[in-house]
């Protein structure tokens, strides 16, 4: 049922919050590549089958970063089928560098960008080396922060470096670059001055923020909890504090608490499912290969017989 707040929306407004006219070009744009393929079965059922992949999350796999990024909606479902996909890698214990981590992304989205990647490592890592190895739990955590909020961290950084140099920074701060190649991390020496730059006025200019943004943020009330819990900060330390809180995950929706990240009941039930019918079908190509042809073969000893001739 549809809520109060949701009809109390104009239609033109409703559309563009739920970024509708995004899926419509994408589902015209793949209907007519392949035309030829989906007039087998018809338009009607192509589109039924399109929008509830967007409702399920699975329209973003293997599609190119340009569209993983596109909307809130895709951001979050790239999140989940990351998570579902690999989540083995950190219930089976296995430490990965940032490489590794990039070389599974780009299993989901080919062009995944490393800059992006690597700026996720670094919020882990921080002034480790790069190639130093993570956990699953730790990478997808920074890694659900900086591939989300990437606009807003760009915005935050640019702020970050004009209160290090006493700048004023309440003035609208625009991106100028995509998200994938956001601004440098501020060099050793800058971070360290004055061990970062006070909570409270950084606090301010994030709350100024995040009041005229265009693109997703954090909830201003999970930004000054983050940020009234110390004097001074720097600016990896304010995305370690967002990465690990509580409140991030339950503002973004699209992976489970920290303590849960390794259990995924459905998917487990899927999984042991697929495990028992790779088993029933590997036993019936078995009684197969056993069974007596005529003249008292076997077919696995009719294809030892013929390897015995050709080797001969």
């Amino acid at each position: 049922m549809l809520s109060p707040e949701r009809l109390a929306l104009p239609d033109y407004e409703y559309l563009a919050q739920q970024h509708v006219l995004t899926y419509m070009e994408d589902a015209v744009c793949q209907l007519l590549e392949n035309k030829e393929d989906i007039s087998q079965y018809g338009i009607a059922r192509f589109f039924t089958e399109y929008f509830n992949s967007v409702c399920q999350g699975t329209h973003i796999l293997f599609r190119e970063f340009s569209f993983v990024q596109a909307t809130p909606h895709n951001r979050a479902s790239f999140l989940r089928a990351f998570w579902r996909c690999f989540r083995t890698v950190g219930k089976n214990g296995d430490l990965l560098t940032m490489k590794e981590y990039h070389c599974l992304l780009q299993l989901l989205c080919p062009d995944f960008p490393l800059e992006l990647t690597r700026k996720a490592a670094r919020i882990v890592l921080l002034d480790d080396a790069m190639d130093c190895l993570m956990s699953f739990s730790d990478f997808l955590l920074a890694f659900q922060v900086q591939f989300y909020y990437s606009e807003f961290l760009e915005s935050v950084a640019a702020i970050y470096q004009d209160l290090l140099s006493g700048k004023n920074p309440n003035t609208v701060v625009v991106p100028t670059s995509s998200s994938g190649q956001h601004r440098q991390r501020p060099t050793s020496g800058e971070a360290s001055m004055l061990e970062g730059v006070e909570a409270s006025l950084f606090c301010q200019c994030l709350e100024n923020l995040c009041d005229r943004h265009k693109y997703s943020c954090p909830p201003p009330a999970l930004v000054k909890e983050v940020l009234s819990k110390a004097q001074r900060l720097t600016f990896y330390g304010f995305l370690v504090a967002l990465s690990k809180h509580q409140g991030t995950n339950q503002a973004l929706g699209a992976l489970p608490d920290k303590g849960d990240l390794m259990h995924d009941p459905a998917m487990d039930e899927e999984l042991e499912r697929l495990v028992v019918r790779s088993r029933l079908h590997r036993t019936s190509r078995q009684l197969r290969a056993d069974e007596p042809e005529p003249f008292g073969f076997q077919r696995r000893d009719r294809a030892e017989a013929l390897e015995r001739v050709s080797s001969a």
